[in-house]
């Protein structure tokens, strides 16, 4: 109701070309899935389907990222978190939906990295809640908000590799029950040093479940 509002009273601006009607209209989106990151998600080198390379052996099976941290990608993910363009995740959510591989045929449940609560006061929203219910909704899969949580409030904005890995490592714990029999799809924005997917995953190993994807809108260098 409060997107359709808005339409209305401040109708939205594509972030690549500026067409009125949406954030990201539908020529732009084919722009950045027609020519996806392709690399490993760990380490940035070549990967196959797995979208993991041989040499990196991450806590996750299988990693989609949808395209690096630039141009459209960047605008429209930073519109989103930093000036409240909330109606952004139905765009960001579609970019995973149009990007991650077909698994109907898997028992998957999707799981939102949590986001600090701080920032989910600054915000109003959940950001990354939202684009894994989007994309959960649009996938016909189950959603679980509450099964991993945080248990510290350190915000990875502007630290350094070592302090990410350090804050990622302490950051989660898995709440409730874990199916051995089901896929658990880690779905965050943006990566930068893997930390918060490969510590995320681990917890969810650690409490019993046998396979854990991943699945992200863009990869940021830590330079950037």
């Amino acid at each position: 109701m409060i997107d359709q509002l808005l339409k209305i009273v401040a109708p939205h601006y594509c972030y690549g070309c500026r067409k009125a009607g949406s954030t990201l209209c539908s020529n732009c989106k084919y722009n950045i899935i027609s020519e996806p990151f392709s690399g490993c998600i760990v380490c940035q080198k070549p990967a196959g389907e797995r979208g993991v390379c041989g040499a990196c052996s991450p806590s996750f099976e299988r990693a989609w990222c949808v395209s690096e941290r630039t141009d459209v990608v960047q605008a429209v993910l930073d519109g989103y978190k930093f000036e409240r363009q909330r109606s952004s995740y139905k765009a960001l959510g579609a970019l995973l939906d149009d990007h991650v591989s077909d698994f109907s045929h898997e028992p998957v449940v999707v799981v939102p990295i949590p986001t600090v609560a701080r920032h989910i006061r600054i915000r109003g929203y959940d950001h990354t809640m939202l684009i894994a219910r989007r994309f959960a909704r649009l996938r016909n899969a189950p959603l679980d908000t509450r099964l991993l949580t945080r248990k510290t409030s350190a915000a990875q904005l502007g630290a350094n590799r070592k302090k990410r890995i350090a804050q990622a490592k302490a950051a989660f714990h898995v709440r409730g029950i874990v199916s051995e029999t089901s896929v658990y799809l880690l779905i965050d924005d943006i990566t930068t040093t893997g930390s918060t997917l490969e510590y995320a995953a681990r917890a969810l190993k650690g409490a019993g479940a046998s396979r854990v994807w991943v699945a992200v809108i863009a990869r940021q260098p830590l330079d950037k």
